[in-house]
């Protein structure tokens, strides 16, 4: 069994960032601990999200001001070890989770582990009209995705997630929006690689509101299934495998 020590070691942390300067701080400081190197990409902070960041120890870099695919994008060219864990800046997630899904990503063979909300639960999914729109329409796509590509997903866009560097890079990654997570599933299904994923809890976001707007996102989420259920797969099997954590 591999150690969360050991799990650590090869590991960078990639976090987006875009006018995060009341959250960042508390979530640098849990988190950096739990990975080899950090990488904050920001979409250009107003505020002092980068001043905290860089005095907290990581290395902050800019995107090109598309959004947040382009910056996981720009930050995935930048990693510096084997293993990428992305996760958010507002305090939803939990930095305890990291060693998780890097020793689950390990145990396993996997490729990409994603941390599911169905199974951890989500504090987000609750509370308005709105949130409820947004999990029932994650949950069409992802019923879609499991579907077209026969794996068994319960989450399939939640941003905290582990990837091995290497496939990242090699699946062609395009999306600038926050269709990345769904683009990132079904690229790494085209190429065969092997997926899985662990109950990981969402929380509410500690202050501020979130930058994902239901009516500009829906349709590059839609475009994105689209185009991507009518591409070949890369290998004869997707060898997508679910574990349970």
């Amino acid at each position: 069994m591999t150690s969360p020590e050991s799990a650590l070691a090869d590991v960078t942390l990639i976090i987006p960032t875009k006018n995060e300067a009341t959250s960042i701080g508390d979530v640098l400081e849990s988190a950096m601990s739990r990975a080899s190197e950090t990488i904050v990409v920001d979409g250009h902070s107003t505020d002092r999200t980068i001043e905290i960041a860089r005095a907290a120890g990581a290395r902050v870099i800019l995107d090109s001001g598309r959004g947040k695919g382009n910056g996981l994008r720009a930050a995935i060219g930048e990693a510096s070890h084997d293993i990428i864990v992305f996760m958010d800046a507002d305090g939803s997630h939990d930095p305890n989770d990291i060693p998780r899904l890097v020793t689950h990503l390990k145990e396993y063979d996997l490729d990409l582990v994603i941390g599911s909300r169905i199974k951890g639960g989500s504090d987000e999914w609750s509370g308005s009209f709105g949130r409820f729109v947004r999990m029932m329409g994650s949950h069409a796509v992802l019923i879609a995705i499991n579907y077209r590509w026969g794996i068994r997903l319960t989450d399939c866009q939640n941003g905290f997630r582990a990837i091995r560097t290497a496939v990242a890079r090699s699946i062609g990654l395009r999306e600038n929006g926050f269709a990345i997570e769904q683009e990132m599933v079904m690229r790494t299904a085209i190429h065969g690689f092997r997926i899985g994923e662990i109950g990981c809890h969402e929380f509410e976001r500690k202050s501020g509101s979130s930058k994902l707007n239901l009516l500009s996102v829906w349709p590059d989420i839609l475009r994105t299934f689209l185009v991507l259920s009518l591409t070949k797969n890369r290998t004869t099997s997707t060898n997508a495998t679910v574990g349970t954590g």
